[in-house]
């Protein structure tokens, strides 16, 4: 039965068409609100800054928080210093990746992480994973927002932590289909919003405030709207936002959280709309 026409709201950016096509495949009415982009951060002198001590042996261990900031921290860094140079660097450090997008990039030139945090992927697995390790001069390469939890947990082991940023999450060019799906949140005409990253809460809080319908919005995704979290990291920035979150997949994956909500609809809505 899947979603048997419920309409459901996806947020996603990058893979905005494949959510989409997930969503049909499922028998749901997908409603595409793409809400951020990725913006590399173009004088990061904070980066240079950190090339110039990675290269110097002043780290042990680098923490690769996602695959593609990694991809963007390397661009940058070539844009100044050789490939010879920054892979050698990278030999010398234990290399530790906060799951599976972080190693595919690394594989991509030919290396592999020495530790890979397990699912669902969060800065508590990463903190388990690094637990027994020795290093204490630890670079972090973040994500677009800081991981303060992850920072203080190295810290509060003696770690001397350097966070390195090299992109930041901002509002799609075009927010009108964001603006759009604000409205029809808060006039209880979606069934389901899917929520695959926490920066997707902020921008629709943003955006509904925007369009002076946020009390609405939130009263809908209380009281009507199923919410779906992808994982801890999406569901604890949702809570802390006042949002409930009523399902989360058995994998953070995009097509697990489709597919297990899916299977959920009929139950899910029939839950959220008899509460009181």
């Amino acid at each position: 039965m899947g979603f048997d026409g419920a309409r459901v709201l996806s947020l996603e950016s990058r893979r905005a068409n494949e959510m989409a096509t997930l969503i049909r495949n499922q028998g749901g009415v997908p409603i595409v609100a793409p809400s951020m982009r990725e913006a590399t951060l173009e004088q990061n002198e904070e980066l240079y800054t950190f090339a110039r001590r990675f290269f110097s042996g002043e780290f042990d261990m680098l923490i690769l928080l996602t695959g593609v900031g990694f991809r963007a921290m390397r661009a940058k860094i070539l844009e100044r210093h050789s490939e010879a140079e920054l892979m050698d660097a990278l030999r010398r450090v234990k290399l530790v990746a906060r799951g599976p997008k972080p190693t595919a990039a690394l594989r991509e030139i030919g290396l592999a992480p020495a530790i890979i945090a397990p699912e669902p992927n969060t800065w508590r697995e990463v903190l388990a994973a690094t637990s027994t390790c020795t290093e204490r001069h630890i670079a972090v390469q973040e994500y677009g927002r800081i991981n303060h939890e992850l920072l203080d947990g190295l810290r509060a082991r003696g770690a001397e932590v350097t966070p390195v940023p090299v992109y930041q999450w901002m509002l799609p060019e075009d927010t009108q289909p964001l603006r759009a799906a604000a409205r029809s949140l808060a006039a209880g005409e979606v069934d389901i919003a899917l929520f695959t990253t926490s920066i997707q809460v902020t921008h629709l809080l943003q955006m509904a405030a925007a369009e002076s319908v946020e009390p609405a919005l939130r009263a809908a995704l209380r009281s009507s709207t199923v919410v779906s979290s992808i994982g801890p990291t999406c569901t604890t920035a949702l809570e802390e936002d006042g949002i409930p979150v009523d399902f989360a997949p058995s994998h953070p994956k995009m097509g697990f959280l489709v597919k297990e909500t899916a299977d959920r609809c009929g139950d899910l809505l029939a839950s959220k709309r008899r509460s009181p």
